[in-house]
């Protein structure tokens, strides 16, 4: 299938982290598009996972977020890749397609998303909803993934995709998140 399906799709919100956010270019735009996505999730139940990369030196994940992150869904890491930590790939929900937003976009994400897809994982990558600290970082590292096979997409065709059609029971509360 060549849509996001919630029903075998998870976000995945890498290293969204309060002292690494302020340093990233147009962070407060990442966090946004990261909430509408978290509340699309909750509202169509599709799983969330967190990252956080050296959450004593950068802190935990940012406050707009931090309220999904329950028992369970933060993996704590020093890898840059996520799958390269001890719990590997255990800490994601059995689901085949991933939807990553996060930071920095050159660095853990490119990194995490290469070891998704080396584990034979579908990825899509928000583009409105990742950042790095400087620009061409960011376009660089969204050029790397898409030619290892990430799909880049935006905040609005996940959620869309999620949605599937206009008589879904929650339509209007999903379409309120990015109006």
């Amino acid at each position: 299938m060549r849509t996001i399906d919630r029903a075998t799709s998870a976000l995945v919100i890498v290293d969204v982290q309060t002292r690494l956010m302020p340093a990233i270019e147009d962070g407060g735009t990442a966090i946004a598009n990261t909430r509408r996505l978290l509340d699309a999730a909750a509202l169509l139940d599709v799983p969330v996972r967190f990252t956080e990369q050296n959450p004593h030196g950068l802190g935990a994940t940012v406050p707009a977020l931090a309220q999904a992150c329950v028992e369970g869904s933060v993996l704590h890491k020093l890898t840059f890749d996520a799958c390269r930590t001890d719990a590997r790939l255990d800490w994601l929900p059995n689901r085949s397609s991933l939807v990553i937003t996060g930071c920095e976009a050159h660095v853990c994400v490119l990194q995490t998303v290469l070891g998704l897809l080396d584990a034979g994982r579908q990825v899509y990558v928000v583009e409105d909803a990742v950042g790095s600290r400087r620009a061409a970082n960011k376009t660089a590292a969204l050029h790397r993934m898409a030619r290892h096979g990430a799909e880049i997409v935006t905040t609005e065709m996940v959620v869309f995709e999620w949605l599937v059609t206009a008589e879904h029971p929650r339509f209007r509360e999903v379409i309120a998140l990015v109006k």
